[in-house]
């Protein structure tokens, strides 16, 4: 693929032809296809079918969630000396990078079907990216066609050359001779090229997390926006906006789809001087035990034009089967964020959070269903990031484990955590929000012991007195060790569940041990950031 930039004046699928060096083959290539026609060609793909809701089902093959081992960026002049290199980054040659692009180009070239998907990142026209999206599924491309922002009929016809290029040739596998390869998928993203290439595998949340990546270098360095792995809603009445945070599995998407409030959005958003806007134009929600009772919204969006992933059905029927995990338990929908009647359209608040709201999943059960954060607390945890890593969400866990993601987003920081904590404090500040730690996970005991998951309505309840006021006005007392505010009484929520050392079943020795265990982890964590650490904020972690 040459990297040769297209110009207005040539149209993207010539331009798709030029870079694959297509010559005179017979290729047809789609561009910004319909639901309808991506259907049409997506039913041909193995094991692809209609639900009786009228969404598409689709496969993901092998990997059925992301692949943070395989993520690589280009180490190149222009972005190494920004990058947080390590673990979570790992260095790509150029020269590797160049094979992979060909290799990937070589796959692409070979298919009889190709799909451009020409869309935006980012909602406010002042910071917007241009994405083009270039894969050999159809089910691919009405995916990215779901979580792109889609152009209007002028805008698309106007949209020029653009701002970074996604090649996805996943069903193809990385050569494992190829110098820093470990396996036979990779993510690699270029931040020279403005590009990305994926081999070896095709969930297609790789495409939408590669974004949100680019997004979380190109808001801070180049307009110092701060991106957030948040969910976003705002208030119909005070217009009061609410963000949330947290990984994978632990409500984002749940929570932040409020019939009272406007949806803003469920993932990923950025902060910037003029209020919070959405990146994405639509949602990404597991499903796994879905139920319309529980989350109505979600449940109706799944209808055509939406995108179920690796979900079990009834052969006959084609209704899907919510609590089948046979095939993973990170089964999902994309569905366009319309589909959500209370969205907001468009995806962005001309006004700054009220509330911060940072959201955990603990297994351990030691962590209350919610406690009220000072200054220091917010931001030991948003950079502590931790939570039980939800079965599923990558590949190898089967069962709820403790970890600890930076900025409740470490796996798609392009920069170091401390560059996002201090942008978020400094804006908290500024704008006098109240933050909150609101823990989905178990209560009663530790997911080992047999503890419950806080059921959702209470957590629902919580947030209602957290919008409208009620519970910052109540009477908190303070947990040991974690030093955390509780609140002694929520409006519709049981007073022995909110204190964890009060509702623990099995015991106050099993409890502290617990608490302690837990306190171990959260400390041993943080060591690696108290070299650029204030005092104030190192002292606002667990006292063992």
């Amino acid at each position: 693929m040459s990297p040769t930039k297209t110009r207005n004046h040539v149209s993207a699928k010539d331009h798709i032809r030029q870079e694959l060096a297509l010559g005179e083959e017979v290729v047809t290539i789609r561009r910004n296809a319909p639901a309808a026609l991506l259907y049409e060609d997506a039913l041909k793909e193995n094991k692809t079918t209609i639900a009786s809701s009228g969404a598409l089902i689709a496969f993901s093959g092998s990997k059925t969630g992301r692949s943070p081992k395989d993520k690589r960026i280009v180490d190149e002049p222009t972005s190494t000396h920004n990058i947080w290199w390590g673990p979570v980054n790992k260095k790509c040659s150029e020269k590797t990078w160049l094979v992979n692009r060909e290799r990937a180009a070589d796959y692409l070239r070979t298919r009889d079907h190709l799909y451009i998907v020409d869309a935006y990142a980012g909602w406010d026209p002042r910071y917007r990216i241009k994405i083009r999206v270039v894969c050999a599924r159809a089910y691919h491309a009405l995916f990215m066609t779901n979580m792109l922002i889609r152009p209007t009929k002028e805008e698309l016809e106007n949209f020029g050359e653009p701002d970074f290029t996604v090649w996805n040739a996943g069903q193809f596998p990385a050569n494992t001779h190829t110098d820093g390869m470990t396996s036979k998928t990779t993510v690699e993203i270029n931040f020279q090229k403005m590009e990305m290439v994926i081999l070896g595998t095709e969930y297609a949340g790789e495409m939408k997390k590669g974004i949100f990546t680019v997004m979380f270098y190109l808001m801070p360095v180049n307009h110092n926006v701060l991106t957030l792995h948040s969910s976003a809603n705002q208030g119909i009445r005070d217009q009061d906006v609410t963000l949330f945070f947290g990984l994978s599995g632990t409500g984002k998407t749940t929570l932040s789809a409020d019939p009272a409030r406007k949806l803003i959005g469920d993932d990923e958003h950025c902060w910037s001087d003029h209020g919070v806007f959405n990146i994405e134009g639509g949602c990404y929600a597991k499903c796994i035990g879905l139920t319309e009772a529980k989350e109505p919204e979600i449940f109706n969006a799944i209808k055509f034009g939406s995108v179920l992933e690796n979900v079990a059905y009834d052969p006959l029927t084609r209704v899907v089967d919510y609590e089948d995990c046979e095939i993973t338990e990170n089964t999902r929908c994309a569905y366009p964020i319309e589909y959500i009647p209370s969205a907001k359209i468009p995806c962005l608040a001309n006004s700054h959070p009220k509330n911060i709201v940072l959201l955990t999943c603990d297994a351990s059960g030691v962590l209350p269903p919610v406690s009220k954060l000072t200054p220091a607390q917010v931001m030991y945890h948003f950079i502590s990031g931790y939570t039980s890593k939800v079965a599923g969400t990558e590949e190898g866990v089967t069962e709820p484990e403790a970890t600890f993601s930076s900025c409740f987003g470490q796996p798609f920081l392009a920069l170091h955590p401390l560059k996002y904590a201090t942008m978020l404090a400094e804006k908290m500040s500024q704008h006098r929000a109240n933050a909150w730690l609101i823990n989905t996970g178990w209560t009663g005991a530790s997911f080992v012991d047999g503890g419950n998951r806080c059921p959702l309505k209470y957590t629902r309840a919580i947030l209602d007195a957290v919008h409208d006021g009620s519970l910052a006005q109540e009477d908190f007392e303070t947990l040991p060790t974690f030093r955390l505010h509780v609140p002694r009484h929520v409006n519709n929520v049981p007073e022995h569940i909110l204190n964890p050392a009060k509702n623990w079943f099995e015991g106050e020795t099993k409890y502290k041990h617990r608490v302690g265990a837990l306190a171990k982890l959260f400390t041993e964590n943080f060591k690696k950031y108290q070299d650029r650490a204030s005092a104030d904020v190192i002292s606002a972690g667990p006292v063992l």
